[in-house]
């Protein structure tokens, strides 16, 4: 090969950046004239916000032909009425590029009921001192208006990043810290196919499907109602253990006449977002569990309202006469149970544990939490919050659709505010 013909080869790399008001067309006139020169497309990305584009491509091509192009892109961008710049890659500068592409990817995600410059500078100084990068910003969270007033206002941004923590659980530590000092909750995953592909949730009952404890609620009408309660959030704190707390619970309730149960399932409070979040996880086919320390009748009522899959609770004894015996039928669904009970539906359905979530608020939620993928401590205790990766304190349960990459336009109408 003579030396006439290696000029003739050689190529050469160039970004090309053009930013100004969007509009139809504009990506196709550029490919139109990179087409007539044969030009390779190394990377191309856009984001748009607010109408207004900034548009990068990476383009390889022959550099005889090099000026001519960007003399032909500089007149279409006159002509678009955008701005646009070129910047010239050399072959270093790109191999090396290449090679940080291979780095560690994860997804931050900011939820709140709005979100706030203040906020995201905290959030983002965190992953700074982590070495981490920022490789794009993505809005998950409706357009809201400044005029009217919404209902069940949401925010949420999720940030992709490159590369490796350099101390996981001192950035987590710090993130949690943030959500309880500013209003904000967040999620830290890593970017794999696994996040993108969940299919199992698990949800505690009480206090998360539910803004209630069930025991609460039949003690209130057996006459024990301080009594249970005070055992109730013992237990949920972790101070005391749960078979022993549960066992003492149910025996304060013998006498009690179990067609109150009805009336109780009829006016459950159900929390902020259920509705959504069920809708849409069984329109994406999830299969759904509440794996519950609190009653089967109960979890069936809801088991029925939402075409939940599968029921994991306890059961109470009823007698001959109709009224509570003060025990209960089977083995406890204690911390320990709802773990086992996560792994063994993962193997029946065929789903991997890192594609399943656990959503819950009560020490006994920490072992499903700690077991699923993704775990989640919903409005939880200090202790599960200490202990959780994820937690959701500012919004409702729907904000879990967020943590696992939903998109408000995805939705339709029930994604809009």
């Amino acid at each position: 090969m003579n030396k006439s013909t290696l000029m003739d080869e050689k190529k050469e790399q160039i970004l090309v950046r053009i930013t100004g008001r969007d509009r139809p067309g504009l990506t196709a006139s550029v490919m139109e004239i990179l087409a007539r020169y044969d030009a390779q497309i190394l990377d191309i990305g856009q984001a748009d916000i607010h109408s207004t584009l900034s548009l990068g491509i990476l383009m390889r091509l022959d550099e005889r032909n090099s000026g001519q192009v960007m003399k032909e892109l500089l007149f279409k961008a006159s002509e678009l009425g955008v701005n646009i710049g070129f910047s010239p890659i050399n072959d270093e500068e790109y191999e090396n590029w290449v090679a940080r592409q291979g780095k560690n990817r994860f997804i931050l995600t900011i939820i709140g009921r709005s979100l706030s410059a203040r906020q995201i500078e905290a959030a983002t100084k965190v992953i700074a001192r982590q070495g981490l990068n920022i490789d794009s910003i993505l809005r998950l969270s409706g357009r809201r208006s400044i005029r009217k007033e919404a209902q069940n206002v949401r925010a949420c941004i999720e940030f992709s990043l490159r590369g490796t923590p350099e101390d996981r659980p001192l950035m987590q530590a710090q993130l949690m810290k943030l959500s309880s000092e500013m209003e904000v909750d967040f999620s830290f995953q890593r970017d794999d196919m696994y996040r993108r592909m969940r299919r199992l949730i698990c949800f505690d009952m009480d206090s998360t499907l539910i803004q209630t404890e069930c025991i609460d609620e039949l003690a209130a009408r057996a006459g024990v109602g301080e009594q249970v309660k005070a055992i109730t959030e013992r237990a949920m704190r972790g101070e005391i253990d749960f078979k022993e707390s549960f066992t003492e619970r149910v025996a304060l309730l013998k006498g009690l006449d179990a067609g109150v149960m009805q009336e109780i399932a009829e006016t459950m409070p159900i929390t902020e977002g259920v509705d959504r979040l069920m809708s849409v996880l069984k329109r994406c086919g999830y299969k759904i569990a509440i794996l519950s320390g609190g009653f089967t009748y109960f979890g069936e009522y809801l088991q029925r309202r939402y075409g939940i899959d599968y029921v994991y609770a306890n059961e109470l004894e009823i007698g001959e006469d109709g009224k509570l015996t003060g025990r209960y039928v089977g083995e406890i669904v204690d911390g320990h149970r709802k773990a086992e009970l996560l792994r063994l539906i993962a193997q029946v359905e065929k789903v991997n544990l890192a594609q399943t979530i656990a959503v819950g608020d009560g020490a006994n939620d920490l072992p499903m939490i700690s077991e699923a993928g993704l775990g989640i401590a919903f409005h939880a205790k200090p202790r599960v919050q200490a202990n959780a990766d994820q937690s959701i304190n500012t919004l409702g349960l729907d904000g879990v659709l967020y943590f696992l990459g939903f998109k408000d336009s995805y939705l339709g109408e029930q994604g809009k505010l």
